[in-house]
């Protein structure tokens, strides 16, 4: 190792232990019941679920599990760590390949991601289309979908390269998220997405 893969290292395992810290201080306070809570570069971050949120995110986990079955790996509001400074992040909804497997500290891992949906909040729409995104693409992942109830629009990015996407596709609510050509291999239909007037 160079010098400066050796400090690049030793600073992951510092963010990985302040994460853990942080989470572990985030898990005995109140945090009220139905809210989101994750870590996006080093501010914390905590968001209610409302009813239009968890429809859209019901929609996309069933039309993974209608094409990969009901034992695909989808998870929803998991912490992941993910490359950047302090990134504890909770996808809506995240899709780990085959075969992925917990790490030693019992968290999945963020190479073993093939799909993240993140559906829009007022408050946190800013780290879902910045540094989230950011991250994803640095971590590789190879498909990112972003629904926003607000416009109306789905955004799809693949093909992740240099921490960021080289394809981005707008959608508008109605037509369908075409990621055939993807390795999710499916259409996505949005004429039943809910809107936020």
């Amino acid at each position: 190792m160079t010098v400066l893969e050796d400090r690049i290292a030793m600073a992951q395992s510092d963010d990985t232990y302040w994460l853990d810290e942080m989470f572990e201080r985030l898990e005995k306070m109140p945090v009220p019941e139905g809210y989101k809570v994750e870590i996006v570069e080093g501010t914390i971050y905590m968001s209610p679920q409302r009813d239009i949120h968890w429809e859209t995110i019901r929609r996309i986990v069933r039309a993974l599990e209608d094409t990969f079955g009901m034992d695909v790996k989808v998870f929803s509001d998991v912490r992941i760590d993910f490359p950047g400074r302090k990134n504890g992040l909770a996808p809506d909804v995240a899709k780990l390949r085959d075969g992925a497997q917990k790490n030693a500290e019992g968290r999945w891992r963020h190479e073993d991601v093939e799909f993240i949906a993140e559906v829009i909040s007022t408050d946190t729409a800013k780290n879902d289309y910045g540094p989230k995104k950011t991250a994803y693409a640095l971590a590789e992942v190879p498909v990112y979908l972003i629904a926003d109830p607000y416009t109306g629009k789905c955004h799809l990015f693949t093909q992740p390269k240099d921490g960021d996407y080289v394809s981005d596709t707008s959608i508008t609510y109605g037509g369908d998220v075409d990621m055939a050509t993807t390795l999710l291999g499916l259409t996505l239909k949005t004429d039943e997405f809910p809107r936020d007037r």
